[in-house]
């Protein structure tokens, strides 16, 4: 967390007296820039130095705010103790705030008795209701459907794997379960796996255990530390031996875990390819874009050829004045079949494309970037890409000059074509 923004937002922010009993506003305000900045770098210390603000003064108008910071701060710092202190009351004024919810809600778990459970599944299930109205609302334009739709799942995971600790520390094991697997039907996480196997151990239900934990070993999970993988399968290990004279029978057991984890995620990922052809895939020359008339380009059927990538937008002045340029550069290859050049549009609004070609006379096969942009970080229009025939990135330009675009974009191509 940056602190000196937020320190000089709190600052300015009104300080100002709210009542004839309030404190001068210069007294409050000198306090405030006095114990945050004399506060060490650590977000724990920032977090002090706001609580001994509040303590001093614990009618400030600026409650709320500061509240809000010192549960930032705590995030930041892993501070369990603040997230839980300051916690209920930022969500009490900010319902939605999912950040605040989810960190409160986790923070309530690691206390593992029955009044912090409670109040676990209270915000557990509220954190399920807040995603249930973002999942009703329309989405950004420049946000595909799968990937919005796995995020919702993600974090819908999440919440029923939160939901399901809570049962399971009030004592309501068989409900625990329940939700665990309906946490991993909901996104196949190694979270979601563990969770199960936790409660159906103890509940006795040894095989399913088991299983349970194998699934959570085998699935990959770029959030697990090497030592929660080593922990699921210690829990698995002694689980199996339990069970079992011996190791014998394990290895097929996890090769079967992996099998089974690997068909639903391959499963997860075709259905979201239903959504958007280019979910989850990171070259960009596997990418499927969308035309304006409708039609598809599989850049897959373009490998061994060089492409020409002209991102360009609307909006777009300085891609008016390239067109023509271009259009020169076009011509100089047009004899070729080995190269090839795709006009991608970068518009948000991809209504407004076919009125601008109409209206500026534009003779353009026109294909939507399709989540290509962000793949190749273009973060200026114009930008034109090359990519040679063996698929490689072999010249970017980003802007243009109009007295050397031709000769430039013309030499880039030529040497394209002469890479082995």
């Amino acid at each position: 967390m940056k602190l000196a923004p937020l320190v000089a937002a709190l600052a300015a922010a009104a300080f100002a007296q709210s009542d004839a009993g309030s404190p001068p506003a210069e007294t409050e305000e000198e306090h405030f820039r006095r114990v945050t900045s004399e506060a060490g770098p650590s977000p724990a210390d920032f977090a002090q130095a706001l609580e001994e603000h509040l303590a001093k003064f614990p009618e400030t108008p600026q409650r709320a705010a500061i509240e809000r910071a010192i549960v930032q701060a705590a995030i930041d710092g892993g501070d369990r103790l603040r997230i839980v202190r300051y916690g209920e009351s930022v969500v009490e004024r900010e319902p939605n705030n999912l950040i605040v919810l989810e960190r409160l809600t986790r923070a309530l778990l690691d206390r593992d008795d029955p009044a912090a459970a409670a109040k676990a599944w209270k915000f557990a299930s509220q954190f399920e209701r807040v995603l249930r109205k973002l999942e009703l609302e329309r989405p950004p334009e420049n946000l595909s459907r799968a990937r919005l739709r796995d995020e919702l799942d993600q974090r819908f995971g999440k919440a029923f794997v939160y939901q399901a600790r809570a049962k399971g520390n009030l004592g309501e094991l068989e409900e625990a379960v329940k939700l665990a697997r309906k946490s991993y039907e909901t996104y196949p996480s190694a979270e979601a796996a563990r969770e199960a196997g936790r409660w159906l151990a103890r509940l006795g239900r040894s095989a399913e255990a088991i299983e349970a934990y194998a699934e959570a070993f085998a699935i990959p999970d770029e959030n697990r530390t090497e030592e929660h993988r080593a922990a699921d399968r210690r829990r698995l290990r002694e689980l199996y031996l339990k069970e079992h004279a011996g190791e014998a029978g394990l290895g097929e057991l996890l090769l079967a875990a992996y099998d089974r984890t690997s068909a639903a995620r391959e499963a997860r990922l075709a259905a979201l390819r239903e959504l958007d052809p280019n979910f989850g895939r990171t070259d960009p020359l596997e990418f499927i874009l969308q035309g304006l008339d409708g039609r598809q380009m599989d850049l897959r059927a373009l490998r061994g050829k060089v492409i020409v990538l002209d991102f360009w937008a609307t909006w777009c002045g300085p891609c008016r004045v390239q067109q023509p340029l271009y259009e020169e550069v076009m011509a100089r290859f047009a004899g070729r079949d080995d190269v090839v050049f795709l006009n991608v549009n970068t518009d948000d609004n991809r209504a407004l494309v076919a009125p601008f070609l109409e209206a500026n006379g534009w003779n353009k096969l026109v294909y939507f970037e399709s989540g290509l942009q962000q793949l190749l970080k273009v973060t200026s229009i114009p930008t034109t890409i090359i990519f040679d025939k063996q698929g490689r990135l072999a010249g970017r330009l980003v802007g243009f000059d109009p007295a050397r675009f031709v000769p430039i974009l013309s030499e880039r191509i030529r040497r394209a074509l002469a890479a082995d």
